[in-house]
């Protein structure tokens, strides 16, 4: 649970930390064919290598080491963009990234040679040779924002009087996947679960869930149902966890139907099609008036508190009275 709460805004993060679900991505979404047949066991996480002196660092920020043929390493810097505005600071965050990773990078190469060879006197470092070269770098920033992502994608534009000292500014891009810029209808055509996981990260309200999950094609749904191994239960459980707090789902609703997908798999996940919170939230009151209304709310109330849920939540999720809110205060002391 620890992990979930520290991915309430990373759902994005959970999936590419599952190396099959980031060569999905990598494949799909970046324009090198080089990177086409990469597989799941050529990937390496190292993002705690790296990227530990980074103050800034968030949950967000990985670094993905993939062996490409003879075995030479590739670098992919990749920061998952949830927040409301646009990072202006984007191009410096990756420039500072990069110098971190190739700097690591020199000294991960220079220990691998002194422990072939021993610390002998004068021995001379393959970083300093003529035919060392450095790893190529992928940045790639993922941004589920709804605003149009308007920072710039190149350092050198960032940079003043660049025309002038053009020669003497790094110039380098990082590849920017907008899920604004793919429509349910496009992310379906990719197949596969990865798919899936970037339309549930497109539902930021009650409204979308329906309205989402109903338009998609039942050869997909279908083609899903038979494909979601068992392996990735859990990680869908955990994203659809993710997606119903955003939308304000009662807790004990999240628990019931993550632990239904996390045994059964996606044919559950779409029994959420036609969730409604406010209709949940009429339930609850009608049930609440034949037990007593304060009694149904109070312990309702208390139960999702015990559970971690802050106060001011769940009086907001049951439009608790000044009164009733009191009552759960003095129950709870």
């Amino acid at each position: 649970m620890k992990a979930i709460h520290k991915a309430k805004d990373n759902s994005m993060k959970m999936v590419l930390d599952e190396p099959e679900m980031f060569v999905e991505f990598v494949r799909n979404f970046v324009p090198i064919d080089l990177l086409k047949d990469i597989e799941s066991g050529d990937v390496e996480d190292v993002t705690t290598r790296f990227l530990t002196l980074v103050s800034e660092q968030k949950d967000g920020d990985t670094v993905k080491r993939i062996n490409l043929k003879n075995n030479a390493p590739l670098f992919v810097i990749a920061i998952i963009e949830h927040e409301t505005s646009v990072n202006f600071r984007m191009p410096y965050k990756m420039l500072l990234y990069i110098a971190l990773v190739l700097d690591g990078y020199e000294k991960e190469v220079t220990r691998e040679a002194e422990k072939g060879k021993g610390k002998g006197k004068g021995a001379v470092k393959p970083t300093t040779q003529k035919d060392f070269k450095y790893p190529p770098i992928l940045p790639i920033v993922f941004y589920d924002g709804e605003a149009e992502w308007t920072a710039e994608l190149n350092f050198q534009h960032k940079t003043e009087f660049n025309d002038v000292f053009k020669k003497y500014i790094p110039s380098f891009e990082y590849e920017l996947v907008s899920l604004r810029d793919y429509s349910v209808e496009n992310l379906t055509n990719f197949g596969g679960i990865l798919s899936l996981f970037m339309i549930l990260d497109k539902i930021k309200t009650p409204e979308n869930l329906s309205c989402i999950l109903s338009s998609l094609p039942e050869d997909y749904i279908e083609h899903l149902k038979l494909d979601v191994p068992d392996h990735l239960k859990k990680l869908l459980a955990n994203v659809v966890r993710v997606l119903l707090a955003k939308i304000n789902v009662p807790q004990e609703e999240i628990d019931e139907i993550a632990e239904n997908i996390h045994e059964r798999g996606a044919s559950e996940m779409f029994s959420i099609e036609n969730y409604d919170v406010q209709e949940t939230r009429r339930v609850a009151r009608e049930e609440g008036r034949e037990e007593g209304i304060e009694k149904g709310f109070l312990e309702a109330a208390i139960r999702f508190i015990e559970k971690g849920i802050p106060l001011q939540d769940v009086a907001d999720t049951l439009k608790l009275t000044d009164s009733q809110i009191t009552q759960v205060r003095q129950a709870l002391a």
